[in-house]
């Protein structure tokens, strides 16, 4: 999950800018709400309960973080989630991201990340984008070839990811809808060479870039040998006590070894 974090932070920094070139961990460089959602995920899958309960324990845990979250969520988590608010942005899918280290196939993966996105992004296009999240990282995480990954997620969702990621970039607007984000991020990654370059081509989109370079990062962190290990100290040290004691705890009960790909 750290490079998800990794990917929140750095594009925190670099909202709505379509810049090339940039130093990846600056002073405005934050985690944000992205990083409580994945984190609340986390902690329902390992100890249970109710994902709209977990959802509002951590709102409730962190109340003001830095960029703030957007108004729905937060007078959805006041009430503890009691009833869904039929929303399509992007960050039920950002929530999905833990999901695809928990369960052993794509169709247990895919079936978890729906029920993690009804408790209030139950709109078609929120439960899409974190059922698309979960099983690109599943299968980055698989180890699976990058033009199978983007022909199964074609298949299962209607992804284009025939288009150059110069042509995507170049008309490519600001967006906090899963419709825009999600399938923009998974094509991030697969043009991407490495982890940093994986972030990069991320925030040069030039929209929700912490959103992006989350979903990208979680990709890249899964798919690629190394995360560079002056990043990873860098994220890591961004963390409290209790967050990082969650991630400890998560890798240890789930990311022991690579997830195998099954039938779905």
């Amino acid at each position: 999950m750290l490079g998800a974090i990794l990917g929140d932070a750095i594009g925190s920094a670099h909202q709505r800018t379509k810049i090339q070139d940039f130093e990846l961990v600056t002073p405005d460089s934050h985690w944000t709400e992205n990083t409580i959602f994945l984190l609340s995920t986390a902690d329902y899958l390992l100890y249970g309960g109710e994902y709209e309960e977990s959802y509002s324990r951590w709102y409730g845990w962190y109340p003001k973080v830095d960029g703030g979250y957007n108004n729905s969520f937060s007078e959805w988590a006041k009430t503890n989630g009691v009833k869904p608010y039929y929303s399509c942005r992007n960050d039920g899918a950002v929530r999905a991201i833990p999901i695809a280290y928990a369960f052993d196939n794509l169709k247990e993966v895919m079936e978890e990340a729906e029920k993690s996105a009804n408790v209030s992004h139950n709109h078609p296009e929120g439960v899409k984008g974190a059922q698309a999240t979960a099983a690109a990282i599943f299968l980055a995480n698989a180890k699976t070839p990058k033009e199978t990954i983007a022909d199964l997620l074609t298949s299962i969702f209607g992804y284009d990811f025939k288009v150059s990621y110069e042509t995507l970039q170049q008309g490519y607007q600001y967006s906090t809808l899963a419709a825009d984000t999600v399938e923009a991020a998974i094509l991030a990654f697969l043009h991407s060479k490495d982890f940093e370059d994986a972030i990069r081509k991320a925030v040069s989109l030039g929209g929700d870039a912490k959103t992006l370079a989350a979903i990208t990062g979680g990709m890249a962190e899964a798919f690629y040998p190394k995360v560079p290990k002056s990043l990873q100290k860098w994220g890591w040290e961004q963390l409290d006590e209790g967050q990082q004691d969650l991630i400890h705890e998560f890798k240890s009960e789930f990311i022991a070894e690579p997830s195998q790909v099954r039938a779905a």
